[in-house]
């Protein structure tokens, strides 16, 4: 009934903030927040997670959050995130003379506003300082919040060992601190180490001004609870800290290495300490295949192992790994030159509980070392192939045999695999979900038509991979419209749909795709100079979730199929339309008036008009600002 609350009335508080804790999606919380000055407070009171930028003062939006969310549990402070207040609200409209306590309220909201703006905004250095979280602002931070069990403060240059002992003094729940970028030197996290004790979690990527005293110092003092570590870039931590977590942190899970400095002496002392270790990434160029061969005889328990840019390991290794690491499901290979076919050919006989395979620039990795996978891990999932020349055809044959559980394909530049691995692929994957395709082709080569995806390929997706929800096809040169006709009719459930630059694609191929794929949200037909405004159209009229749209280059598109498009997908949230012709500055202003929920709008400069640019010059963004 009108004028009754039916809601607020009959539902307690309890029941309230139940229904906010099972809300997932923070524009959901915040919508909630908005109803009621009830909702409001009980909508902060289950607020347990914050995220805060740098564009504004970080210290002082500590303090004012720590007055409005009372139970906060996690703190993620990013100085690459942007933030900023809104603009103050358009004066209301009142009768001469007329007064109210609400417009009296509002203005002086907004004077506060401008005045904690101006302080801001005022002077260079002092603003460029006000623009990053210091020590006055963690100390705040521990004040306000001082039961945060998870914190993160990513790429603060302005954090010191200062500001990090006062915070572990008064924060002593901490379990995950991630201190990525910060120039905190061993004094500070000395500091963690004697009071937070319970700490699980540790980042300290790119931590410059780390030495082996702060580590061992936090290591010491955390060792029955530390469960993650994660170094990279700092010259000064070397194998004696590593030795000290072997020694003393026997619970330890996750180790992510990423230096110069670390040798198979801090590796193994890790391995044999550490007999819980779950997941191990390295990318230190001084490991060798010794190490691993320790990995392989104790860490039965190892379920990912991701390596990048090994210098020194060799098939060796990998036999090791293959005999000993029964339980592994997920690898990555990246830049490894001196492992072969025989090294991943072991791998997939001693590990046949792989779910997830990445190989990346391994250009001694073939295609019989990829058939053995196909023959021996039937429970592969994932299957990433980056800048593999030497895998071909009867590789994908194999796993289209062996893998049908098969979800997530990714081939890029694999320059020796064609539409006759994709139709086995097709006809053995039938429950492939994601097929992201990038330049598969070979140039200036004889054998170009038998090495190369294009239709024949695509259209053996469309008619057998019915759950397929995103497709990618980059710069597949030999793809056209029948491939998107045969993806338009088979998947319907088709999700994200990439196929830039595959330039035989026109406006029956998209037409196709607006068709039959209904639930389509993200879109590029970037680089196609065969579409047009009929495209546009037909995409407005079956894809009313379109949320983003990328069509640049398309010399075609007007503002006519623009503003058709825009009228029927009102969820739509970014567009690109750089180098567009027949976009004009009519159409940019229609894309912004008519779509709600737009956040960014990529144009060229001179297409903004004046009246636009005030309406949502902070959506806008300029590829060519000279243009």
């Amino acid at each position: 009934m009108r004028g009754r609350d039916l809601i607020n009335n009959g539902l307690p508080d309890e029941l309230i903030l139940e229904i906010f804790q099972r809300l997932d999606s923070k524009p959901t919380r915040d919508a909630c927040s908005l109803v009621c000055k009830r909702w409001l407070n009980l909508e902060r009171f289950s607020r347990t997670t914050l995220r805060i930028g740098a564009s504004f003062s970080p210290d002082t939006i500590v303090t004012l959050l720590s007055r409005r969310f009372l139970h906060i549990t996690s703190i993620h402070v990013d100085e690459r995130l942007s933030l900023s207040l809104p603009p103050p609200p358009p004066p209301l409209k009142r009768k001469r003379g007329s007064k109210t306590s609400s417009s009296s309220s509002s203005s002086a909201s907004s004077s506060k506003r401008r005045k904690l703006s101006n302080k801001t905004r005022s002077g260079g250095a002092e603003n460029a300082e006000s623009c990053s979280l210091t020590d006055a602002g963690v100390i705040a931070l521990a004040n306000g919040f001082p039961l945060i069990e998870n914190l993160s403060l990513i790429w603060c240059p302005n954090v010191s060992s200062f500001g990090l002992r006062s915070l572990a003094q008064i924060c002593t729940s901490l379990r995950s601190l991630d201190l990525q970028g910060c120039f905190v030197g061993d004094q500070g996290l000395s500091a963690v180490g004697k009071f937070c004790n319970h700490l699980e979690e540790l980042n300290l990527r790119f931590c410059e001004g780390l030495t082996d005293v702060g580590v061992i110092d936090l290591v010491l003092g955390c060792a029955k609870s530390l469960k993650s570590i994660g170094v990279a870039a700092s010259a000064k931590v070397t194998d004696l800290s590593l030795e000290a977590v072997g020694s003393h942190c026997k619970l330890l899970e996750v180790l992510f290495l990423d230096s110069e400095c670390i040798h198979d002496k801090g590796v193994v002392a890790v391995v044999k300490g550490c007999r819980r270790l779950r997941s191990l990434k390295l990318q230190c160029v001084n490991v060798t295949d010794a190490a691993f061969s320790v990995v392989g005889d104790f860490c039965v328990s190892l379920e990912i192992l991701a390596l990048y840019s090994f210098q020194q390991f060799t098939d060796k290794g990998m036999k090791s790994i293959g005999k000993g690491c029964k339980n592994l499901k997920d690898l990555t290979l990246s830049d490894c030159y001196f492992v072969s076919c025989d090294g991943l050919e072991a791998i997939a006989h001693g590990c046949k509980e792989l779910t997830r395979i990445e190989i990346n620039g391994c250009h001694n990795i073939g295609t019989r070392g990829l058939e053995a996978v196909g023959k021996s891990c039937a429970r592969l999932t994932e299957l990433y192939l980056l800048y593999c020349q030497r895998i071909g055809n009867s590789a994908l044959y194999q796993i289209g045999k062996g893998c049908k559980s098969l979800e997530t394909l990714h081939l890029v530049d694999c320059s020796g695999i064609g539409d006759a691995a994709m139709c086995s692929i097709a006809k053995g994957c039938r429950n492939l979900k994601k097929l992201h395709i990038r330049r598969c082709y070979e140039a200036d080569n004889l054998h170009i038509l038998f090495s190369m995806v294009g239709n024949k390929g695509v259209v053996a997706i469309g008619k057998n991979c019915k759950s397929l929800t995103e497709l990618s096809l980059r710069f597949c040169d030999k793809v056209g419209d029948a491939a998107l006709v045969a993806v338009g009719k088979g998947c319907s459930f088709l999700q994200q749909l990439n196929v830039s630059g595959c330039h035989l694609i026109g406006d029956v191929g998209i037409t196709a795709i607006a068709k039959g794929c209904p639930q389509l949200t993200h879109l590029d037909i970037s680089v196609l100079q065969k579409v047009g405004d009929m495209s546009l159209s037909e995409l407005g009229d079956g894809c009313p979730m379109l949320k983003d749209l990328v069509l640049s280059h398309c010399h075609y598109v007007t503002d006519n199929g623009l503003n058709h498009l825009v009228n029927k997908c009102k969820l739509l949230e970014t567009s690109h339309m750089v180098y567009c012709p027949g976009i004009t500055s009519a159409g940019v202003a229609t894309v912004v008036s008519s779509c709600s929920h737009i956040k960014k709008v990529l144009i060229e400069k001179w297409k903004v008009s004046e009246r636009t640019m005030r309406r949502a010059g902070s959506i806008l963004s300029y590829l060519c600002m000279d243009l």
